[in-house]
């Protein structure tokens, strides 16, 4: 389980802490059950282990709301801590529960013992399901052993048969346990998967058009969209065709999260167009944004053996309003960024200049142009 990817493990624990149902039915259960065993046969020893299976109870709903109004803020180490919690609450609640069993052995209570059998197996069955063996096979081993070892105290033999029934379901247990785990990981992984195809670029692995919507929607204002495209891409297919015109735009791709490093996203948005998003960022970082985007696609790149230069223009739009619309916001970037290739490329242009308040322009590249490697 340690060696388990971050979002799956995570995604595991979520599951792992979605059982309010089942823990709240079988702890009412357990402390009705152990309630009347002890008000029947008058035993203090029922009525000490009730108590037990109440506080325990109660911990783990405690436990499970508190999990539920944090799961968002957990990172990966809280997620590890919040599973130990739930295996520990749910040890202890075995281990109670096993106790209540044994006792009704010892006194003889033959209701009793039936009664703490069909509890232990509700247990059991309710804790398979939650994926996490580990936790799966602690606690049904703490709830199982005291009921074993009073087996194997009777002087009747069937108890000892009994006794080999409870381990041999015991071991049935831990290969249902991580057959469920396998199963749950798999699906969680396909569904990872697709959750990122949906997100993810099939060419350059880049996020698309959708995941940079998102990831906008959910910037603090303001933030800098700046939108690119390249200049002279259409030379590149026509010369060394798709193939290297693919590979070139994986290329690019790659020097515009350079440009960025862990500050922003880079999106590629269909053909050569790729929109970068820098939050929390004023008119100065988002010029020299766009300006080391600008210079650095204006750099040569090396395709099939040749040396390929070409260009890139921008449009920048520093987004403050909260109140705009995305494709307002993305709508204004792009005009840009087409007043800046209408000028003749290689530039970049602010939104608000394009639209008439004292546009100023900056040249960064030449005309594209291909030469064959040395």
């Amino acid at each position: 389980m340690h060696r388990l990817d971050p979002d799956i493990r995570r995604e595991l624990a979520h599951l792992l802490y979605s059982s309010m149902p089942l823990v709240g039915t079988i702890s009412a259960a357990a402390v009705v059950i152990g309630t009347v065993m002890a008000w029947v046969a008058r035993d203090p020893g029922y009525a000490l282990i009730s108590v037990a299976l109440l506080l325990v109870g109660t911990f783990r709903v405690v436990k499970l709301v508190m999990f539920a109004a944090r799961f968002d803020r957990l990172d990966h180490h809280d997620i590890i801590r919040w599973e130990r919690l739930y295996g520990l609450g749910a040890a202890a609640f075995g281990l109670a529960v096993g106790a209540l069993s044994a006792r009704a052995f010892q006194i003889g209570d033959g209701p009793g013992i039936w009664m703490c059998f069909g509890l232990s197996m509700a247990f059991c069955v309710g804790i398979v399901s939650r994926v996490s063996p580990w936790i799966v096979m602690t606690s049904s081993a703490v709830l199982l052993i005291p009921t074993v070892i009073a087996c194997l105290l009777q002087p009747e033999p069937v108890y000892r048969m009994g006794a080999a029934m409870v381990v041999l379901f015991w071991i049935t247990l831990r290969g249902t346990s991580y057959r469920l785990t396998a199963a749950f990981t798999e699906r969680i992984t396909a569904q990872q998967a697709l959750a990122r195809q949906a997100h993810r670029d099939f060419l350059t692995g880049l996020p698309n058009r959708a995941a940079f919507i998102t990831a906008l929607g959910r910037c603090d204002r303001p933030v800098a969209i700046i939108a690119v495209d390249l200049d002279g891409f259409k030379l590149v297919n026509d010369r060394f065709g798709h193939q290297a015109g693919d590979e070139l735009l994986c290329q690019v791709g790659l020097r515009l999260q350079d440009c960025l490093g862990e500050a922003g996203l880079a999106a590629r948005f269909g053909g050569d167009e790729f929109m970068l998003l820098l939050p929390a960022a004023g008119r100065r970082a988002a010029l020299e944004l766009a300006q080391a985007a600008v210079t650095a696609l204006a750099q040569p790149f090396t395709l099939a053996g040749a040396r390929v230069e070409i260009g890139a223009s921008a449009g920048i739009l520093i987004a403050d309003d909260r109140q705009a619309e995305t494709e307002s916001l993305l709508d204004q970037a792009d005009r840009a960024l087409y007043a800046a290739k209408r000028a003749g490329g290689g530039q970049w242009c602010w939104a608000d200049e394009e639209i008439g308040i004292a546009a100023e322009w900056a040249r960064c590249g030449e005309v594209p142009a291909l030469a064959p490697a040395d």
